[in-house]
């Protein structure tokens, strides 16, 4: 049976990978659990056009990663407008999805919320964090969030 991977599969492959495995394997593990999708033009054409766009987000080295930085610790005004009671707890909480978009909107670059690491996990008061961004392994920035009643 011949699959496209969807994810990162353990002895197997990475995601986009086309690969031939034997047919219980493919029916009852990788596609059930969406790991893979069956091989045709069109999932092909899918999976480049996926490929494509990760590639145009990632990170192109550590040159670009410390262009990043600094761009990213040029920012003074990152804020964010959330919900909240009286007391200044936030009805439910700050994502790493909500930081990136915060980073977008004060003029800085575009960062996947996969590479942004919030204290504690997550924010559930206002007040001012610093949010630490991985852009590369050896280059890591750092931003002053503040997340204001709005």
């Amino acid at each position: 049976m011949k699959l496209i991977l969807t994810a990162a599969v353990e002895n197997l492959g990475e995601a986009g990978d086309t690969v031939e495995v034997k047919d219980g394997y493919g029916r009852n593990y990788l596609l059930p659990r969406g790991l893979a999708i069956k091989a045709t033009r069109g999932a092909q054409k899918q999976v480049d056009g996926i490929r494509r766009s990760q590639e145009a987000r990632e990170v192109r080295g550590l040159e670009h990663a410390n262009e990043l930085k600094q761009a990213l610790e040029g920012l003074t005004a990152v804020s964010l407008g959330v919900k909240t009671h009286d007391s200044g707890k936030l009805f439910g909480s700050v994502t790493a999805a909500d930081v990136a978009g915060a980073i977008k909107s004060a003029g800085g670059p575009v960062v996947d919320k996969r590479s942004v690491e919030l204290p504690q996990g997550h924010i559930k008061a206002t007040g001012s964090y610093p949010v630490v961004v991985r852009l590369h392994p050896d280059v890591e920035a750092t931003v002053e969030l503040a997340v204001i009643a709005g």
